[in-house]
């Protein structure tokens, strides 16, 4: 049965592994956001009308201050919340102009892809993490 009260809210969101001297931006979360604490992509949510592409580099200039450029996409995963089902879908990224500023986040780190997986991720975003992590960027 599908349409009930009990069915579960679809919350979009795309995320960017901005690289840089090959390592990637690895963003904490800020206290008193959901999440708290966990390590993610910086992003957030798709809104209506726009492409994952388009709401990617808004939200990169809105939360961290620059520019990017949005390259390959790396997956798409989705993770049950108590919340509700996030689907991420996180892309590579370059910095085209700026620097990243802490607006949102409590702390940024620039890390070696392989030493991603030691970071406390949040759930949904393990698939990308485990992908980036074997890459060569």
């Amino acid at each position: 049965m599908t349409g009930g009260p009990e069915e579960t809210k679809l919350i979009r969101v795309v995320g960017a592994a901005i690289v840089k001297d090959s390592k990637v931006l690895c963003a904490q979360r800020g206290t008193g956001k959901t999440l708290a604490g966990y390590w993610e992509f910086p992003g957030g949510k798709i809104e209506a009308g726009e492409t994952p592409q388009q709401a990617l580099r808004r939200e990169i200039e809105e939360e961290l201050l620059c520019e990017i450029n949005v390259d390959v996409e790396v997956c798409t995963s989705d993770y049950l919340y108590n919340f509700g089902r996030v689907e991420l879908t996180t892309f590579l990224c370059h910095l085209i102009e700026g620097s990243p500023k802490l607006t949102e986040h409590a702390r940024m780190v620039w890390v070696e892809p392989a030493d991603m997986p030691q970071l406390n991720w949040a759930p949904v975003d393990h698939d990308a993490v485990e992908h980036i992590s074997k890459m060569t960027i």
